[in-house]
């Protein structure tokens, strides 16, 4: 049973005249009634009367009617479905995040806006560290991820370079540093460095490390941070020094000072990650809103 003879059923049981019924539909009214006894014939029962002046249901018809209504509704709604479905209006995204990127705006402010635009879209959120982003991405168990990968975006995916920012020491608010209007980052030679694990941002932790030499020292490596945004508490207790993105001076911590680097700075990159071979249209909706989000914060 094709979907096309039952919708040329409703439109003669609709009508109640093959003529009327054929013009409706568009094609000859001999072909419309072969059509209508090829159905009568699969089912094995007349669906029709017919009358000198027209037809009427017969008790088979009458009992089809609203089944082949509600067969024709559903392929209707199916159809709609998944037209939304391929214009990215329906399905899931799965969004990972590095603890110091949700401090951009960008982040939140595409995130809220999508959610937005299009609210049926099952999305999630998850926040790890770079390294496991990326591995969680190449397994498709993540759509598009936000990091900080340093200078050089990672080779296998596709990268939408967002902010560039320059990173800030922070101190101790005790620190006899700690007032300055700007600093050197030389003048961080000798003090014990709190930095997360290499693990966790490979490129941003020896960004760090680089422009440490260049400015002519070697960073002395003290207390481990389980996660970047760990730092600040640690730096608050006196445990040491730390260079940071510019957005983690957001998190004011009691204790901690944050103090702008002067002459050649490091930058924190901010990016968002996909698989580059990836054909969602969920995925490019979101993409475009994270570029929109980027274009409008400047």
């Amino acid at each position: 049973m094709e979907l096309r003879h039952i919708r040329y059923f409703l439109a003669v049981a609709e009508e109640l005249n093959f003529t009327r019924a054929a013009r409706r539909i568009g094609i000859g009214q001999p072909p419309l009634s072969n059509q209508i006894r090829d159905l009568e014939d699969e089912i094995g029962a007349p669906l029709f009367r017919r009358l000198p002046h027209g037809v009427e249901l017969s008790e088979a018809g009458q009992v089809f009617l609203p089944e082949a209504q509600a067969i024709v509704a559903r392929a209707e709604q199916a159809k709609a479905l998944a037209l939304r479905a391929a214009r990215g209006e329906l399905g899931r995204l799965r969004i990972g995040f590095t603890g110091s990127a949700a401090f951009s705006p960008i982040v939140p402010s595409s995130v809220r806006s999508f959610r937005r635009a299009y609210p049926e879209i099952d999305l999630t959120l998850e926040e790890a560290h770079t390294t496991r982003l990326l591995e969680r991405l190449e397994a498709e168990e993540l759509d598009a991820v936000f990091i900080r990968p340093g200078d050089a975006d990672p080779p296998s995916f596709r990268s939408h370079a967002l902010a560039e920012e320059a990173m800030m020491i922070a101190l101790p608010s005790g620190h006899p540093l700690a007032g300055a209007a700007s600093l050197p980052l030389s003048a961080l030679s000798g003090e014990p460095f709190v930095l997360f694990p290499r693990i966790a941002g490979p490129s941003l932790f020896d960004g760090i490390i680089a422009a440490c030499r260049q400015a002519g020292f070697e960073p002395a490596l003290g207390q481990v941070a389980p996660e970047i945004t760990s730092i600040a508490n640690l730096i608050a207790v006196e445990l040491g020094v730390s260079v940071v993105p510019s957005a983690i001076a957001q998190i004011r911590v009691p204790g901690v000072a944050y103090v702008p680097i002067s002459g050649n700075a490091p930058i924190a990159r901010l990016t968002l990650a996909t698989r580059r071979d990836e054909r969602s249209a969920v995925v490019q909706n979101f993409i475009a809103r994270v570029l929109a989000a980027k274009a409008e914060l400047g």
